[in-house]
């Protein structure tokens, strides 16, 4: 969506200040994507602005920051800021992080006026940055596109009340629901177009998590080959320890970080070996001798991991569907057909009793990507 001049309603500012927050994801987690909108008394658009990386100013300061630069006469921009509305998609904050408040930035500015979309649920905001400026005589209102706003920021908001980041699951299948053929080999499935989007994809997150049997029989790099606005840690779900020390994984952790999920009974001298080789390693014991996931999802949380992809294989996407951990699917489906009854499937594990009981994707699109076909879609 371009900038218009002046809006229709107040839905319609915003829905643009929606536009402009979508912009920072992948770049503001975990903080929430934010966007902010000034307009005049008749919906004419004066400035806008959105969080546009982790650490640097609020949706509300670049947008009055862009605001002084664009009206340099201050009695003038103090006569159009008194009688503007400032609409902002995330309550303003009023505490003092990496950046000062947002709340006394308003109210410092003069504007009398400000729409907010959602209240910011942090327990260092939780209703204090509207009252902040309701106290200082800011005429506050909330409600509009909630839905949105709470759609946009859904990876942020199940964070904050989970302390579990937003999963997504990923593969590439064929025809007939294989990501490998009976021997084991699945390069490529996927078409060159398809594995440049993994990559972008790839880029939005925050970890990359695959299980073992994958780490040992693709010995996969999990690195962003395309420039991304963050660099995922690596994650092997390893039980046992037995990444090798020459896998790529290993050799390339000075490059990219990292993380392997063991359980308690992994042999201390394969611990002991991977540390040394600079590998991270996480006792996340469950039953059996296995990693229980939502361990590892919960100290992924506690690290500050917003957005994390599950890129197989069929056991692990398999135990993250039967624990109902996924939230987002991304499947590429090629036009081939691997066949045999031993051929690997996407989604291991237990599986379920009845159709009926299958989760729905909702919200899907489904796209052409050279000669394959994606699906995309949230469960929750």
């Amino acid at each position: 969506m371009s900038a218009p001049e002046k809006f229709d309603s107040p839905n319609a500012v915003m829905q643009y200040a929606v536009e402009l927050a979508s912009r920072g994801l992948g770049r503001v987690e975990p903080n929430p994507a934010v966007g902010a909108v000034l307009v005049d008394e008749h919906l004419n658009l004066l400035t806008s602005g959105y969080h546009e990386r982790f650490g640097g100013p609020h949706a509300e300061v670049n947008a009055l920051t862009d605001f002084v630069a664009r009206v340099e006469d201050a009695s003038f921009r103090q006569e159009l800021l008194a009688n503007a509305t400032l609409y902002v998609t995330l309550e303003p904050c009023c505490h003092h992080g990496k950046t000062p408040p947002c709340s006394e930035a308003v109210i410092a500015a003069g504007i009398r006026k400000v729409q907010v979309g959602i209240r910011d649920p942090s327990p260092h905001v939780a209703g204090g940055g509207i009252q902040q400026l309701q106290n200082a005589g800011v005429q506050v209102s909330t409600g509009l596109a909630e839905e949105q706003i709470r759609e946009l920021n859904a990876p942020f908001l199940k964070l904050l009340e989970s302390g579990l980041p937003w999963v997504h699951a990923k593969w590439a299948m064929t025809l007939d629901g294989k990501i490998a053929t009976r021997t084991g080999v699945s390069k490529w499935i996927s078409g060159e177009a398809s594995r440049q989007r993994v990559h972008l994809l790839r880029g939005r997150m925050d970890a990359i998590i695959v299980g073992a049997g994958t780490a040992r029989a693709d010995d996969p790099l999990l690195t962003v080959r395309v420039p991304g606005p963050r660099t995922p840690v690596r994650v092997v779900v390893d039980s046992g320890a037995s990444l090798p020390l020459d896998s790529q994984l290993v050799r390339t952790v000075d490059e990219a970080p990292v993380l392997l999920a063991v359980s308690e009974d992994a042999p201390a001298e394969r611990i002991e070996k991977l540390r040394n080789a600079g590998v991270d390693i996480l006792v996340a014991g469950g039953t059996e001798s296995r990693v229980d996931l939502k361990k590892l999802l919960a100290e992924l949380g506690r690290r500050s991991m917003t957005n994390v992809l599950i890129e197989g294989g069929g056991e692990l996407l398999g135990a993250a569907f039967d624990g109902h951990f996924v939230d987002e699917t991304h499947v590429f489906v090629a036009p081939k057909i691997a066949g045999g009854a031993d051929a690997v499937t996407p989604v291991g594990g237990v599986g379920l009793e009845l159709i009926s009981e299958a989760g729905q994707l909702r919200g899907q699109t489904v796209e052409l990507v050279g000669d394959d076909v994606y699906i995309h879609g949230r469960l929750h």
